[in-house]
């Protein structure tokens, strides 16, 4: 077997750690493989939302004993050419350029990939519209060009990543969104109606950022950044660095090391969040409850027997019992 080929194991260890919600780069690492092969798996094996790795190695076999001649000259068969006309209108429809959708699909469906001479004779259409269109695809790296074996022309192809490198093109651009998000949300206030509507979209781009970007938090620091935040729960109160780097007997660089990473990845303490710099504490994220959860949970808890919980400190405390 192929050592570069998954497995009907691996695929079902995929399908696992999905369930288990890893996310693409943490089953990659974990198989040892890239991002991009994990994320091109699920995508092309899933149904209804669900990764089947039974339907995916009966696909994979399938694909490995197909051998297609290629079409003379690139031109598509007549039946593809309704699916190019169908799907470019569907590109279009996204905001791209619909002759950049058409340029598109037909090196989409193309098996070796085509020349500009051979997009303008499948297309109809000028080499300038041609030329345009392949500069606005190359600019949003969705095609590859190389030289032509049968002649001095250049030929566009389209890899077969060319979905995860586009997402993650803008993966740098998400984190920003959600940085400014989360900034307007301190702006603004989160209990305010706007405060709220941006904290939630500044959680939903940071995840976005990270899933497809893949952490760069290595595993241990990530483990390390939890058990910081399980720390300043259970002391509840603002600890200072030195006092609990001894507490957690940990060497002063280490400790650093897992308070960066919970600043530059507030998603690893999500609900919680850390404050301060020289003395530290571990709070509820205000963005995360709206005004009406707030006033809910304290219409809920006033005059209640039952235990109160102090969501702004993350401490619980039960009333005193009364005696009889």
């Amino acid at each position: 077997m192929n050592a570069r080929r998954l497995s009907l194991d691996d695929r079902r260890r995929i399908a696992g750690w999905l369930v288990s919600g890893l996310g693409y780069a943490e089953i990659g690492r974990r198989l040892g493989r890239p991002t991009s092969t994990i994320s091109r798996e699920v995508a092309r094996n899933s149904a209804a939302g669900e990764y089947r790795p039974g339907h995916a190695q009966e696909a994979a076999a399938h694909r490995a004993r197909r051998r297609r001649p290629p079409r003379p000259g690139g031109e598509p068969a007549e039946a593809v050419r309704g699916f190019v006309d169908e799907f470019a209108a569907l590109l279009a429809a996204t905001g791209l350029p619909r002759m950049t959708a058409r340029v598109f699909t037909c090196l989409l469906t193309a098996e070796t990939g085509l020349t500009s001479a051979d997009l303008v004779r499948l297309l109809r259409v000028s080499p300038a519209s041609v030329s345009k269109s392949i500069g606005a695809l190359e600019a949003m790296e969705l095609v590859a060009r190389g030289p032509d074996p049968g002649g001095r022309r250049e030929r566009y192809r389209i890899d077969d990543d060319v979905w995860l490198r586009a997402w993650q093109a803008d993966t740098g651009a998400h984190g920003r969104l959600a940085d400014a998000a989360r900034e307007g949300s301190e702006r603004f206030g989160p209990h305010t109606t706007a405060g709220a509507r941006l904290a939630r979209m500044a959680r939903f781009f940071g995840r976005l950022s990270e899933q497809m970007g893949g952490s760069t938090v290595a595993e241990t620091t990530g483990d390390d950044a939890l058990t910081v935040v399980a720390a300043l729960v259970h002391a509840g109160r603002p600890v200072p660095v030195a006092e609990l780097a001894t507490a957690l007997g940990w060497p002063p660089d280490r400790l650093e090391a897992a308070l960066a990473a919970l600043r530059h990845r507030p998603a690893i303490a999500d609900p919680l969040e850390l404050r301060g710099s020289g003395t530290v504490t571990a709070t509820a994220r205000s963005d995360r409850l709206s005004p009406a959860h707030r006033e809910g949970i304290r219409r809920f808890g006033v005059g209640s027997p039952a235990t109160v919980v102090t969501v702004e400190g993350c401490r619980t405390s039960s009333p005193p019992a009364t005696s009889t």
